[in-house]
């Protein structure tokens, strides 16, 4: 199942501090950047195959306990650095249950390999051409 913007707003835990960057004195007044925890472990919305996938793929962005960290400082208002963090939260969580589709490997039609064999035989020809005559 693909999360969305509310399975992860009722699951998530968010932390707010200081941010760094632009924002002058606003900067050191208020908490703007936000954190975003989200058990993989623990969430409803995921079974355990999903999870185990995510845990696998994810396994770098995860700390010990197998929460998902993730940290937005971008913007200068909480609200709007608190929904960065859940869009992210998203995409990411997508592209870690993305699933390939097995590649079928197709024959080569016969009329196409011969065209590529006789292209290949009249550039030869061609360079054959070129060629100072031998005499012998």
């Amino acid at each position: 199942m693909v999360p969305v913007k509310e399975d992860i707003l009722k699951n998530a835990q968010f932390k707010t501090s200081r941010s760094g960057g632009s924002g002058g004195q606003h900067v050191n007044k208020v908490s703007s950047k936000v954190e975003l925890i989200l058990a993989i472990r623990e969430v409803p919305f995921l079974n355990k195959d999903e999870k185990a996938l995510v845990e696998q793929r994810l396994a770098n962005r995860l700390d010990q306990e197998g929460a998902l960290h993730i940290v937005s400082q971008e913007e200068r208002s909480q609200l709007l650095n608190k929904a960065h963090c859940v869009v992210k939260a998203v995409a990411l969580l997508k592209a870690a249950l993305h699933v390939d589709k097995i590649r079928k490997p197709t024959k080569i039609p016969k009329l196409a390999l011969q065209k590529r064999l006789a292209g290949k035989q009249n550039q030869a020809v061609k360079k054959a051409n070129r060629k100072k005559p031998q005499w012998d």
